[in-house]
């Protein structure tokens, strides 16, 4: 069975976007510059040829992972159940252990986002937490140890 990509509608338009820009416009730009640094000669110590072979190289692996991703994509339906929390679910939770109080929203891993405490739902706290309601203690396997979190809150994005 091939992986499956969780993502908003949203997400997978901006995907589409993306590869549409890497594919159209900054594959053609690399090519170009390829071009340019042949003109100069000795491809041998070129460090323009070089850099332009390198960025074409990370291009056409952007472009290989969001084609798979695309193809493999499951679009999250919006819901407005609070009762348990799934894909989508904004989670207020308190955490035993630190004594602190943390609110994540739980998407797909493409939209995953530490910096705005958006945690996909691979993520050991993602794992944990989806399926389970307001009240409900869940252990969340870490790297480094288990920890006990207490569900405060389910509301919707």
């Amino acid at each position: 069975m091939a992986d499956q990509f969780y993502m908003t509608a949203e997400a997978k338009k901006e995907a589409e976007e993306r590869l549409k820009y890497l594919v159209n416009v900054k594959r053609a730009e690399i090519i170009e510059r390829i071009q340019e640094a042949r003109s100069h000669g000795d491809l041998s110590e070129n460090a323009e040829y070089d850099a332009a072979r390198n960025e074409q190289g990370a291009n056409e692996g952007e472009i290989a992972e969001l084609e798979y991703q695309l193809k493999n994509a499951v679009i999250i339906e919006e819901t407005d159940d609070v009762s348990v929390v799934h894909i989508g679910s904004r989670v207020t939770v308190y955490d035993e252990d630190f004594g602190e109080e943390a609110t994540y929203t739980i998407k797909g891993s493409m939209e995953a986002d530490s910096m705005k405490n958006i945690i996909s739902n691979e993520s050991p706290v993602g794992i944990a937490l989806l399926g389970h309601k307001r009240g409900e203690r869940v252990t969340v396997k870490a790297p480094d140890g288990d920890y006990v979190m207490k569900i405060l809150k389910i509301d919707v994005e």
